[in-house]
C-alpha cells in the first residue's frame, strides 16, 4: 500500500519530503476527489459517505461530522440567503500543534476538503479562522487559494459546474474561547469572542445568522481520502470502534517529541516508547494531559489504553486533539496546576461570575500553596471550588469545565504533593 493509502493525511508530504506545491498535490491525485463529489455526485451523496465512514470531529469534541452537515437545511436556503462553512485553524489549545502542521505542508488538502464541504452543504462562502501568529501557514494557504482558483477549482463554476465557491483567509485575534464554535463566529463578524446562547445552533443560525457549519483543520483534512477511497478503507484503518486515522502528538521531555498519524486507537504506551522515543534518560513519567491543556491528567494504569474518544472518556477523561503534554517527575504537580490556572484565568471571556472570578481566585490559592502559604483546609476548598465550576450549566459555556478537568484530577492523582506542600511549608521540587 502507498503512503497515501496508510496515511491519508501526512502520506503525500512523506512522498514529497517536504512541503506539497499545486503540481505535487495533482500528481498524487489531489482534487479528484473534489471532481468526483461535485460533478457525480449529489450533496445528500456526500453527506451520506461521510456519515457512513463514521468520521468524528478532529477538534476536540468528536462529534460525527456527517451528521454534523446534515443539520443543515439541504438545497437552496428557505428565503434564498447565503449558507457558510467555516474551518476552525485557530488551534488555540495549549501543547497542540498538528493544525499548523497540516496547512504548512499540505495546504491543498484542507481546500479540498472544504470544497467539498461547502457543495455538500449548499454553501457558497467559506472562511478559514487562522491563528493570527500563523504566517507561514498563512502564505501557504493563501498560495493554495490562488492556485486552486487559477485552474477553476474554486471561484465561479467550479469544474465547469453551476457550483461557486468564495474561500477566504480570516486572520484571529487570538482567543483560546475562540474554540468554542460561536464565540467564533462573534469574531469572525467582529465582535467580541463570546459565546452565545444555544440554541439556535449554528447550522441552523450561525455566521450573520445563517445556517453555518464550523470544523476543523484535521477534520476536513479526512474527506477528500473518504470520498476517492470510500467508506470501507476508511473504517478499516482504525483499530478499534472509532475510524480512521488520527494525529497524534507529544510534548515534554521525551527523546522525539512531535507528531506522528496513527491508526486511531493507538496505545498511549506505543505512541509515547515507540513513536516518541520514550522518555529522556533520568526521567520518569508520571502523568499526561491526552488531549491539550483542558483534559485531566492520566497516570500509570492509563499507559496502556487506546488513544481513542470512547476508551478515554470512558477513563475519566478526554482524547481532545490527541496531543499529549507529558509531566515526568521533575514537574512540580501544583505549579504545574497553577501555571494551566493561570492560561484558563487569561483566557475567560469574562461573562461569567464562577469563570471571571473563580478562575483567578483558584490561580492565586494554588500560587499561594506553591510558595508555601497554604493552610490546612485549602485542598478542600480547592475541591469545592473545582466541583461547582467544573459542573456543566454552572457557567454559559464549557471553559471553565475545561478548565477544572486537569485540576481535579492533579487533586485525585497527586494529592500527596498538594499535601507536602502545606505541612512542609515549602515545594519539595525547588
Amino acid at each position: 500500500m502507498s503512503l497515501q493509502e496508510t496515511k491519508p493525511l501526512t502520506g503525500r508530504i512523506e512522498e514529497v519530503g517536504g512541503v506539497v506545491e499545486f503540481a505535487d498535490y495533482v500528481a498524487g491525485g489531489g482534487y479528484e476527489a473534489a471532481r468526483k463529489a461535485v460533478t457525480t455526485m449529489s450533496p445528500a451523496d456526500v453527506i451520506s459517505q461521510v456519515k457512513d465512514a463514521n468520521l468524528c470531529g478532529r477538534g476536540g469534541a468528536g462529534f460525527p461530522t456527517g451528521t454534523k452537515w446534515g443539520f443543515v437545511p439541504q438545497g437552496d436556503a428557505h428565503d434564498g440567503g447565503v449558507k457558510y462553512l467555516v474551518c476552525n485553524g485557530d488551534e488555540m489549545e495549549p501543547g497542540t500543534f498538528k493544525d499548523r502542521y497540516l496547512i504548512t505542508y499540505n495546504p491543498h488538502l484542507l481546500v479540498e476538503g472544504m470544497i467539498i464541504g461547502a457543495y455538500a452543504i449548499g454553501a457558497e462562502k467559506a472562511f478559514v479562522f487562522l491563528r493570527g501568529e500563523y504566517h507561514t501557514p498563512k502564505q501557504a494557504l493563501a498560495q493554495a487559494i490562488a492556485d486552486a482558483e487559477a485552474k477553476g477549482y474554486l471561484g465561479k463554476n467550479i469544474f465547469g459546474t453551476d457550483f461557486n465557491l468564495d474561500l477566504r483567509i480570516h486572520s484571529s485575534g487570538g482567543r483560546y474561547i475562540c474554540g468554542e464554535e460561536t464565540a467564533l463566529l462573534n469574531a469572525l463578524e467582529g465582535k467580541r469572542a463570546q459565546p452565545r446562547t444555544k440554541p439556535p445552533f449554528p447550522p441552523a443560525s450561525g455566521a450573520w445568522g445563517r445556517p453555518t457549519i464550523v470544523n476543523n483543520v484535521e477534520t476536513f483534512c479526512n474527506v477528500p481520502p473518504i470520498i476517492t477511497r470510500g467508506t470501507n478503507w476508511y473504517r478499516d484503518l482504525g483499530i478499534t470502534d472509532d475510524c480512521g486515522t488520527k494525529i497524534y502528538g507529544v510534548s515534554g521531555r521525551v527523546k522525539n517529541p512531535g507528531l506522528w498519524e496513527l491508526p486511531i486507537g493507538t496505545t498511549i504506551r506505543e505512541i509515547i516508547e515507540t513513536h516518541a522515543g520514550g522518555m529522556q534518560d533520568g526521567f520518569k513519567l508520571r502523568g499526561l494531559l491526552p488531549g491539550g491543556a483542558s483534559t485531566d491528567f492520566l497516570v500509570e494504569e492509563h499507559f496502556d489504553l487506546a488513544m481513542d474518544f470512547q476508551t478515554i472518556r470512558a477513563a475519566g477523561s478526554r482524547m481532545g486533539t490527541g496531543t499529549m503534554i507529558l509531566m515526568d517527575d521533575s514537574i512540580c504537580p501544583v505549579d504545574m496546576s497553577r501555571n494551566l490556572q493561570h492560561f484558563f484565568a487569561q483566557e475567560s471571556c469574562g461573562f461569567c461570575t464562577p469563570c471571571r472570578e473563580g478562575l483567578p481566585w483558584i490561580e492565586q490559592l494554588l500560587l499561594d500553596i506553591e510558595e508555601g502559604r497554604g493552610k490546612p483546609g485549602d485542598l478542600d476548598i480547592l475541591d469545592q471550588n473545582a466541583q461547582y465550576i467544573g459542573a456543566p450549566g454552572n457557567t454559559f459555556c464549557l471553559h471553565a469545565t475545561g478548565a477544572i478537568e486537569p485540576l481535579q484530577s492533579a487533586l485525585k492523582y497527586f494529592r500527596e504533593d498538594f499535601e507536602k506542600h502545606i505541612t512542609d511549608g515549602k515545594c519539595p521540587y525547588k
